[in-house]
């Protein structure tokens, strides 16, 4: 930057550039946060009109579908990345429907291991495929190309970004 006459600041070529590629990356941010409240939307209404049901006990349904031999309360809240509190209304609703038993942890009294039940297997596997559908369906907007860029680009971000949480990078813009 440079000062110009009456004290206004100027900017260089450079300092422009650097300026519209932050405005760039923050408006690439907040299309991201965008879009996925918008299929994260459409989504939830899809559940709950016509399966009765919600976004966080199809995550909760998914989670243990993924881990067949159960999970501790704690490791489901933690591969959820929410509390206990969390999940413990959503596994207590969906042990009574049937579809999670509850299992005591040997020499642990205090621990549970939850598990879907075959039928909450069977719900879920029903569940899952119509959700494959529906998000297939609302990215279909997307060419087969820009669905792998768009991968592509995106899971280099998020392995950059969680290397960055854990500590073990220092990342700086890419130039341009």
């Amino acid at each position: 930057m440079r000062k110009a006459r009456g004290n206004v600041t100027r900017k260089t070529a450079p300092d422009a550039a650097a300026d519209a590629i932050s405005k760039d990356r923050l408006r690439l941010w907040l299309r991201l946060l965008k879009a996925t409240r918008l299929v994260s939307a459409e989504l939830r209404d899809r559940l709950r009109e016509g399966h009765a049901t919600t976004l966080p006990r199809f995550d909760v349904m998914s989670a243990l579908y993924r881990h067949e031999k159960g999970l501790r309360m704690s490791d489901l809240s933690s591969v959820l990345k929410v509390s206990n509190g969390n999940v413990t209304g959503i596994v207590s609703r969906l042990a009574s429907e049937g579809y999670i038993v509850r299992v005591p942890v040997r020499g642990d009294r205090r621990a549970t291991v939850v598990r879907l039940t075959k039928k909450g297997r069977e719900h879920f596997a029903e569940l899952a495929a119509l959700h494959e559908g529906w998000v297939d369906e609302l990215l279909g907007v997307l060419d087969p190309q820009e669905t792998r860029i768009a991968n592509d680009l995106l899971t280099r971000l998020d392995a950059v970004l969680e290397q960055r949480r854990a500590g073990k990078i220092d990342t700086a813009p890419a130039d341009e």
